[in-house]
């Protein structure tokens, strides 16, 4: 063995440096138990049950996520629906909900791609009339839902059912803690930094004021501007973002991974403004897209490119494309074998009986064996049922029939070779040569889906120890 050399580079001393320099991540220093540590020794709320339901519950988030939908209710039933009015609350769900989209959870939660200041002081601003929590906050709670999915350190865990991913977590006192995440850098940004400090006045102007100011100074809508632009507008933004949640965590597929809850559906990305593509965005959460076809329904994704267009932003981030084609590959060859698994193969050659010349003529006499590749074979259920006629069978019995069944009198269909190898009771001593002919083999077996540990391959590399690069270098 080689004797251990250090870096040629020393590490730098990376908590000196954050100290000087910016303020230090919070989970700089967690044990690698963190999760484990964490369940351990952090004591729970006690279960929500019908005697202590409401003192359990978070009466902000309780007012906001009824008086809301109420006032829509009652403006509906009170208020008349002008077009204007129609158009414009359409129009300022989306810009709210992409304040949340593309600003609290592509942008600052996952920092996929760089906005210009302009950008970022508009989305901040939409951010806030969707009413939804500060920039910080919210990307706190989602970064922490990223690092512990499904798990108890998880604030918003699909595990724990549809309606409390859905509204359950905020309705109620969490059970836990949510899981540490680190937002230093959002700490030192000044615009999500100017948003928690005025948050409060922010969310009255943009969730309320502007949407009512509006269609009452230019058509004199006021009533209509407050129902629905702002009231019934912000229950529509609410249950669209709470649906990235629990919907995407509950409908459609995993064609990228299915170790945890996220799924794609095209529904999920309908009523949440292009978040639907929840398992691709769980895999690669550092791309700025959600959804990689371009018929895929992602109104976030445009909207980033199109501020890419005129300069407003920059480094567009996205997940090398080969890597993301390796986790479609890697759910496919999943797939492919829980459907192996399901079918019943041909026996293997390993556990079939060696017959000798004498022996095969000598059964023969008493039931159909046809000798074919090396392999017998007992073609009794399938006399009558041949194609080409009970004769063409027959008068191989007793006899090797390779030549004839591989294109001699017909060339056998991939189906026929697969029948054929379902009625395999032995190998001709001598008759096989096993690993040299692919006659041998039904083609449903030539292609299979193989575990790693089952290919037989070593791993082990040289003992020699060689500094990285090194090869090549010889090589070349």
């Amino acid at each position: 063995m080689a004797t251990y050399t250090p870096p040629l580079t020393p590490p730098s001393e990376p908590t000196k440096r954050l100290k000087n320099l910016e303020p230090e991540p919070i989970d700089i220093n967690i044990p690698d138990n963190y999760v484990q540590h964490t369940l351990k020794t952090q004591k729970e709320l006690p279960p929500i049950t019908w005697s202590n339901w409401y003192r359990e519950l978070q009466w902000i988030s309780v007012l906001a996520l009824t008086i809301t939908p109420a006032l829509a209710i009652y403006g509906a039933f009170t208020t008349k629906l002008t077009w204007q009015t129609g158009l414009f609350s359409v129009f300022y769900y989306y810009v709210t909900g992409l304040g949340i989209t593309a600003g609290y959870h592509r942008l600052w939660a996952h920092r996929s791609y760089n906005a210009s200041k302009p950008l970022q002081y508009f989305l901040a601003l939409a951010g806030s009339g969707a009413v939804e929590g500060s920039i910080k906050w919210w990307s706190r709670g989602h970064r922490a839902h990223h690092r512990y999915t499904d798990t108890e350190l998880d604030p918003y865990s699909a595990q724990k059912g549809f309606w409390w991913s859905h509204v359950g977590w905020m309705l109620f006192k969490p059970r836990r803690k949510p899981g540490v995440a680190d937002v230093s850098d959002l700490s030192r940004n000044e615009v999500v930094r100017w948003q928690h400090r005025w948050y409060v006045w922010l969310i009255l102007g943009m969730g309320f004021g502007l949407p009512t100011v509006v269609p009452g100074l230019l058509w004199g809508d006021w009533w209509g501007g407050f129902f629905y632009a702002g009231a019934l507008r912000l229950t529509f933004v609410h249950h669209s973002t709470f649906c990235v949640n629990s919907l995407a965590h509950w409908l459609g597929e995993t064609p990228f991974d299915d170790k945890h809850t996220p799924r794609d559906h095209v529904i999920t990305a309908l009523v949440t403004i292009g978040e639907g593509y929840h398992n691709f965005h769980h895999q690669f959460p550092m791309d700025y897209r959600n959804a990689i076809k371009w018929y895929q329904y992602d109104p976030t994704k445009w909207f980033i490119m199109a501020c890419q267009w005129v300069g407003l932003a920059s480094h567009l981030k996205t997940f090398p494309d080969n890597e993301v084609r390796k986790g479609q590959l890697t759910m496919q060859l999943k797939r492919l074998r829980e459907t192996q698994e399901k079918l019943t193969w041909a026996p293997d050659s390993n556990d079939l009986p060696i017959v000798s010349w004498d022996s095969f003529q000598e059964q023969s006499a008493k039931r159909p064996l046809i000798l074919i590749a090396g392999f017998i074979h007992d073609v009794a259920s399938f006399l009558d049922e041949h194609p080409g006629g009970r004769h063409l069978l027959v008068k191989y019995i007793g006899k090797d029939a390779t030549t004839a069944f591989f294109g001699g009198v017909y060339d056998h269909s991939n189906a026929a070779h697969n029948l054929l190898s379902m009625h395999r009771v032995g190998i001709l001593q001598h008759g096989y040569r096993q690993s040299l002919d692919d006659k041998a083999i039904p083609p449903a077996q030539r292609l299979r889906i193989a575990r790693y540990n089952e290919l037989g391959s070593s791993t082990a590399v040289s003992d020699a120890e060689t500094l990285v690069g090194e090869k090549e270098e010889k090589e070349a």
